[in-house]
């Protein structure tokens, strides 16, 4: 036989009930089925306690509105006459349950015995509409009273379930037959004859009691969700249903804030070793989690993660605690002799403190009955006033796969580091089957979906990215990442989520992602003005697992905020050139600050758009080579420009053309005037491992005289024509010596300088087309014949793509 239980939101409504109904006929065998009270009315009968308690008659409007729901779903389900008899008997219980309320507002104090009896009466209604229900659909449906089956007694304060007394009801009054017996959950009866309830999760605490007095084959648990999930899923959209649990990790997880099954449930029916289903009323046919002694793995080491949150560390230090035998056992005491209880416990090796984490509630109560307890420890100086440190949450891993698998702990804070999570405390039980972990309660929800992502991922890994600039650069990007979704997912199981979105007028932010191909539109008409310090804030509010900043801008403001970003555990790739050739402190510190938060600060498109040139430089560096030497054309738009010029184009003509086409920078001066290459160049060096500023690199002009100051598109097409007249005589001493011209930067021994020179066909640098960039290494290994890289070193979509290969690497790290 089975014990079916039915949460409140499966009876919830009509349309529910009626799925109740077509669930119960489904079945073949003989069943006890136990029913919760209405979803939300226990929470308006707890409303009515407490507007009663301050003579308040607002509660006497709640019990209209509990009266009417229980009236309307009758009406919904029933014959007239069968609702009629139903209406009747909910109207007696509402005037009994008045008469309770009046004499509570009377007093004005509400007792233990008063709270069950008043909350008992959510059952006692629901049980009046259901047993009409199943009377209409099913033959020889039979009613018992659950507080003629539960059985409780008053043991330190609280009702406890009385088990022999329990168990000997249970098997006098409920004897499965071919028919359907029903009764509620929750509600019981104390030994000594006064209504009592089972407390939280009471429903399925009754239905697990039923079912081992019965010795059931089954304990079925109908609720709304599909089963136990690898993590809450409000804090974690990819958790998902796990197939099978042992007794003891679901004893863990709902220890640790799993709602879906509360301790007590357990302990009958893993005695008794019967398998507990938890199944979704609103999806009977998914296939929900089983419960039992032996299950079959998932695949995963770990099965899930939970959390705990409004807990607070209590830290009891002192060095006259080391050696001293009984002092854990009289802090114990101490706390239980006054209800409060521990969740966590943590020691030192040297014996010199002792860390708990309680409920935050219980917190300034704790440590009064520390410092009362060891007093004249403290006196003496022997211990230290206890220390409370509020704020904090609890996140717990669990899976009896552990106990077998070499590293989880390290694999686990190493994710949570690289999520710039700090752990405050450590537990973890010899037996291997959770590891509980404390961190700040404003990192919970990233610290979860760290771990879920690192273990239990059976689907996609999720890179949230938050995209300031969207020109040129960050249209072509962003048109990569949308159209390459599909692949990632597929292939690598990695889901690139663009959650924020920014430009100079406008900004985006959405924490599922902005996925529509038409996202310039959609950002455009989005009612937030850009606001840079807002963008970020938000991010840091949002606070998601795997962040990436991504700056596709030429600003100043924005490479100022990498150091708030970065503090911050979130990794920048970025093609802004500003910081990287800032000052060398400030360049040396963005680099500290990302090792020491475990972030990545990615700059390769920096320099020659996707060339791999930094990441060269830097594995070189890395495997012990030393750069000597370093020939470069740098600038993929001086080389367009320059190459156009070459076969005889106009010189104000082709910077316009590598203009049109988007080679240049936004202000094409920054190329010009030869800032751009002077920046990557210093990048270059730099990256070699050698310390250099701005100021130390030599700028030889070319142009026969200064450009303008500022950038003005209406007059600029006039100015660069200007030296015109100077580039056709350079033009013509060129065409007769068969050489071209290319803007070229090189360091050696300490000087690092950038000219326009003439080369010939012999050299390197001579077969070098359109916006070709290439660079010419000399080192320790290539000291005679140089290690070349050359390849498109501008434009939207090769910048783009390095920006992107830099993203690549951060995950593959």
């Amino acid at each position: 036989m089975k014990v079916l239980k039915f949460g409140g939101t499966s009876v919830g409504s009509a349309d529910s009930i009626r799925t109740v109904i077509e669930i119960i006929r489904g079945q073949s065998e003989p069943l006890v089925a136990v029913f919760s009270a209405l979803s939300g009315i226990t929470n308006k009968l707890s409303d009515c306690l407490d507007l009663a308690a301050r003579k308040d008659d607002k509660y006497l409007q709640v019990l209209d509105d509990i009266e009417k729901r229980h009236v309307a779903t009758a009406m919904q389900l029933l014959k007239p006459e069968s609702a009629l008899n139903v209406f009747e008997k909910i109207k007696e219980l509402k005037a009994r349950l008045t008469e309770i309320l009046d004499g509570i507002s009377n007093i004005g104090e509400v007792t233990l015995r008063s709270s069950d009896l008043v909350l008992g009466f959510g059952e006692q209604m629901s049980i009046q509409v259901i047993y009409a229900v199943m009377s209409e659909n099913f033959v020889d449906v039979i009613h018992i009273d659950a507080r003629d089956l539960i059985f409780t007694k008053l043991i330190n304060g609280a009702e406890r379930v009385e088990s022999e007394i329990t168990e000997k009801a249970i098997k006098e009054k409920l004897v499965p037959d071919k028919g359907l017996i029903i009764t509620s959950g929750y509600i019981s009866t104390s030994v000594n004859g006064y209504p009592t309830t089972l407390g939280r999760g009471g429903s399925d605490y009754s239905a697990s009691l039923i079912a081992a007095a019965l010795n059931a084959d089954t304990l079925e648990i109908w609720t709304d969700v599909s089963g136990i999930y690898t993590a809450d899923p409000s804090y974690t959209e990819d958790a998902y249903p796990i197939p099978e649990l042992s007794y003891a990790e679901v004893l863990e997880l709902s220890h640790f804030g799993a709602k879906v099954i509360y301790p007590p449930t357990i302990q009958p029916v893993m005695k008794k070793k019967i398998p507990v289903l938890v199944k979704n009323t609103f999806a009977p046919a998914e296939q929900g989690t089983r419960i039992s002694d032996k299950p079959s793995g998932n695949g995963n080491v770990l099965k899930a993660v939970s959390s705990v949150n409004e807990v607070c560390l209590v830290s009891l230090t002192g060095s006259g605690m080391v050696g001293v035998v009984g002092i854990a056992s009289r802090m114990f005491t101490a706390l239980a002799s006054n209800n409060i209880n521990v969740i966590l416990i943590t020691q030192a090796s040297s014996e010199q403190s002792i860390c708990i984490a309680i409920d935050q509630k219980s917190g300034e109560r704790a440590c009064e009955v520390l410092n009362d307890e060891f007093e004249l420890e403290i006196q003496a100086g022997r211990v230290r006033k206890s220390i409370l440190e509020k704020g904090y949450s609890i996140v717990v891993m669990v899976g009896e796969g552990m106990k077998y698998s070499v590293g989880i702990s390290g694999q686990a804070f190493s994710a949570l580091g690289k999520n710039g999570i700090n752990i405050h405390a450590i537990a973890q039980g010899s037996s291997e089957l959770n590891i509980s972990v404390v961190v700040k309660t404003s990192d919970c929800h990233k610290a979860v979906n760290a771990i879920h992502q690192e273990f239990l991922l059976s689907v996609n890994k999720i890179i949230n990215l938050f995209i300031v600039g969207t020109g040129n650069v960050g249209t072509a990007f962003i048109k990569q990442i949308l159209s390459q979704t599909t692949f990632f997912i597929c292939e690598y199981q990695t889901d690139f989520r663009i959650v924020g979105l920014a430009n100079s007028r406008k900004m985006l932010i959405r924490k599922k992602g902005i996925e529509e191909k038409d996202w310039k539109n959609v950002m455009m008409s989005s009612e937030r003005g850009s606001n840079l310090k807002e963008f970020i804030d938000e991010m840091f509010r949002l606070n998601l697992s795997n962040s990436i900043f991504i700056d596709n801008t030429a600003s100043a403001d924005v490479s100022q905020s990498y150091e708030r970003i970065l503090s911050k555990s979130i990794s920048i790739v970025t093609c802004n050139k500003i910081a990287a050739s800032s000052q060398y402190d400030n360049y040396l510190k963005l680099k500290k600050i990302a090792i020491g938060k475990r972030v990545h600060f990615r700059f390769e498109s920096n320099v020659a758009a996707g060339l791999p040139i930094i990441q060269t430089i830097d594995n070189m560096v890395k495997t012990g080579d030393q750069l000597y030497r370093i020939e470069a054309v740098l600038s993929g738009s001086l080389n367009f420009i320059f190459n156009n010029y070459c076969i005889g184009m106009k010189f104000s003509d082709s910077v316009l053309k590598a203009m049109k086409e988007n080679f240049t920078e936004p202000d094409p001066l920054i190329d010009l005037r030869g800032d751009d290459v002077s920046r990557k160049l210093l990048i270059l060096v730099r990256e070699a491992g050698i310390k250099i500023e701005a100021s130390d690199i030599i700028f030889e002009s070319y142009l026969p005289h200064p450009l303008p100051k500022i950038f003005k598109a209406d007059t600029f097409q006039d100015q660069i024509k200007s030296y015109d007249e100077y580039f056709e005589k350079v033009r013509e001493g060129t065409a007769v010596r068969n050489g071209r011209m290319r803007v070229i930067a090189s360091y050696e021994n300490g000087k690092a300088g950038i000219c326009l020179k003439e080369v010939g066909s012999s050299h390197p640098f001579f077969y070098i087309d359109g916006n070709d960039n290439v660079v010419s290494i000399y080192s320790k290994r290539y000291p005679d014949r140089p290690l070349i890289i050359k390849g498109a070193g501008a434009g939207a979509d090769v910048t783009a793509s390095g920006i992107f290969a830099d993203i690549l690497s951060i995950i593959n790290n």
